[in-house]
């Protein structure tokens, strides 16, 4: 028995892997949230497909774990790379309760949002980086605030997923004026909205013109360090080689 738990990348055709392709076509049955497998649908014609809403992770691993032991051959789709912030951690969890030890799990990556959010602003995560979510549906906001201040002192370039919402419309305000605390307030970031898809925008801007932007949970914005400058109108983080 087999359970594929695919990443599709930022959701364009061209940046999805043969791998993950030819796993969904290998599948008789492709589950996963309702926006990720619109996405792929012309990948679908003849396929089975299950959905479930936002909140319904569980049940989506539930339903997945359950089809594999029935017999079928299944994909559960993540949108970018299925084991950052993707659904592969909760199906080892699952299965575990089910203690189905006779279904394979195979994890097929898939480009995720801070690398193709990276390309279309420049390369500024070419030195060590962090990737932190500002969703505190499952981190408390605590938490979340503690990992930003450490991550600027550290003197990562930050990665922020799930930046704002309707509910969280003021977080990334409240994260810049954390960083801010530690970082110069021109230091260089961007962000990207509908990356990969119909309607991609993209902004290179400073920290301090960062705290008063508007952004939605479709964008992911990254915040360079000291040594992060715009070249060219692209975000370009220095590695040093210039240096050696």
């Amino acid at each position: 028995m087999k359970l594929y738990v695919v990443g599709i990348g930022p959701g364009e055709d061209c940046q999805l892997t043969g791998k993950a392709i030819r796993a969904i076509e290998e599948s008789q049955l492709v589950i996963g949230y309702d926006v990720y497998i619109d996405l792929i649908k012309h990948l679908l014609p003849d396929k089975e497909t299950l959905t479930t809403p936002m909140k319904k992770e569980v049940d989506r691993c539930k339903l997945a774990v359950e089809a594999a032991m029935a017999g079928k051959k299944v994909a559960v789709i993540s949108s970018g790379d299925a084991g950052i912030y993707g659904m592969a951690g909760l199906i080892y969890e699952v299965l575990a309760e089910y203690k189905a030890t006779d279904i394979q799990i195979e994890v097929i990556p898939g480009i995720t949002a801070a690398s193709s959010a990276a390309a279309v602003l420049g390369a500024p995560l070419t030195h060590d980086f962090a990737v932190i979510s500002l969703s505190d549906l499952l981190t408390p906001w605590e938490v979340i605030g503690k990992r930003l201040r450490l991550a600027a002192e550290a003197g990562f370039a930050i990665c922020i997923y799930n930046p704002s919402s309707k509910k969280r419309s003021d977080y990334l305000k409240k994260a810049c004026e954390i960083i801010l605390t530690v970082a110069d307030r021109d230091t260089p970031c961007g962000y990207v909205r509908n990356i990969g898809r119909e309607g991609q925008t993209s902004k290179i801007l400073t920290l301090e013109e960062l705290v008063q932007e508007q952004v939605d949970m479709f964008s992911t914005v990254i915040i360079g360090n000291k040594n992060t400058r715009v070249i060219n109108d692209r975000l370009v983080t220095s590695r040093g080689y210039k240096g050696i």
